[in-house]
């Protein structure tokens, strides 16, 4: 390991650090904060300030930077679309704001394409909303969405990934324009869309009301996001937020979700550092990394490991390796479970209805690239 006390502090509490080779996921830690914001992190330290000034001057911060009206930090991606699901239903009704996840008598119906239901739609439900689908498995047309906008409808949900464009999806340009024109709200999660830079709040600039961003893929706290939107949205979030509900003593939904100070000052730094850092260096850095996970496992008899050539996005290039069972003696999940049983234990993983393994170096320490492409290769007796 590059550090000698690599994992040390884990290793006291009887915890076991893994090398992390899957990425920026939340069950690994997610994220390490880069220097300028634990700098900045430890310069908010020193000194107490009203929560709800410095939100409201962070996220101001955050919005020229990202050219949108208004932005909001919160406690991670997630809570950005629970927050912005209870704005939605409630609005400024006090009453309402406090009433929930109780919908009765307001809106409370969320749209989202039957195409694109995944993993982290629970968040929009709960604040107490109801996910209902329109168009099918095969396609979504303008009228699947024309016709499933109804008198109970809040808003339009998307779902967006740059780098993997579903052409059999309604887009979001028709999405926006057809709910709009029903005087229907439409909100994106577009956790990692922040590179390349126009990405970074794209979705708002182009008319949508409200998307998040998990601020841990630029170098934050793992447990910090930002919700970007509409003045009125971004208002409105504030409200259900945990700020609005000590600071105006109005009981919003999002109470459990704090995010401290020191975070807060973090998340700009973290913003301020991706608007202005040299990413041809970064993207550069990337690419190395998997060339040298990629080196050894070149002519293993029944692994094809080839470079992923993606930039855009959070996590850039990687390595993607195919394995032919009946070849090299192995399933990939047995690679997989192989690996994280040695020491120290190395995570890869096989994704759920997929055959391969894709390696990320987001969340390896200096030296561990090299490590992980060894790993892999000592398997096979490379």
């Amino acid at each position: 390991m590059a550090e000698t006390n690599w994992g040390e502090i884990y290793k006291e509490l009887g915890a076991k650090p893994i090398i992390n080779a899957i990425g920026s996921v939340t069950m690994l830690g997610g994220s390490t904060p880069a220097p300028e914001v634990k700098e900045a992190m430890a310069q908010a330290d020193i000194s107490y300030i009203p929560l709800m000034e410095l939100e409201e001057k962070a996220g101001q911060v955050i919005a020229d930077m990202a050219s949108v009206e208004a932005a909001y930090i919160t406690s991670g991606a997630g809570s950005a679309l629970t927050l912005a699901t209870a704005a939605l239903m409630a609005g400024d009704d006090d009453d309402k704001i406090q009433q929930l996840p109780d919908t009765t008598g307001m809106k409370n119906e969320i749209l989202i394409q039957t195409r694109q239901r995944y993993w982290y739609d629970r968040c929009l439900e709960l604040a107490g909303a109801k996910l209902v689908e329109f168009g099918s498995e095969e396609e979504t047309t303008r009228e699947d969405l024309e016709n499933a906008i109804g008198p109970n409808t809040v808003a339009v949900h998307y779902y967006a990934v740059e780098q993997d464009i579903d052409p059999n999806a309604l887009p979001l340009e028709d999405t926006i324009e057809i709910a709009h024109a029903k005087g229907v709200k439409v909100t994106v999660d577009a956790a990692g869309q922040i590179y390349p830079l126009e990405n970074f709040g794209k979705y708002v600039r182009m008319g949508a009301d409200f998307q998040c961003i998990a601020a841990k893929y630029m170098g934050a706290s793992q447990s910090s996001g930002l919700a970007l939107g509409t003045s009125e949205m971004i208002r409105n979030i504030g409200y259900q937020s945990f700020v609005g509900y000590e600071g105006r003593r109005i009981r919003g939904v999002g109470r459990p979700q704090k995010v401290d100070r020191q975070e807060m000052v973090g998340v700009v730094a973290a913003v301020r550092r991706w608007f202005t850092m040299n990413h041809e260096e970064r993207l550069a850095d990337v690419e190395t990394q998997s060339q040298n996970m990629l080196a050894p496992l070149q002519g293993i008899p029944g692994l094809n490991a080839v470079m992923l050539d993606n930039i855009i996005g959070h996590q850039p290039f990687g390595v993607e390796i195919e394995v032919d069972e009946s070849v090299a003696g192995m399933s990939a999940q047995d690679i997989v479970d192989k690996l994280k049983a040695g020491d120290p234990p190395l995570w890869t993983r096989v994704r759920d209805g997929e055959s391969n393994i894709v390696l990320h170096g987001f969340g390896l320490s200096e030296g561990q690239d090299k490590i992980v492409g060894a790993r892999i290769a000592e398997l096979f007796g490379r």
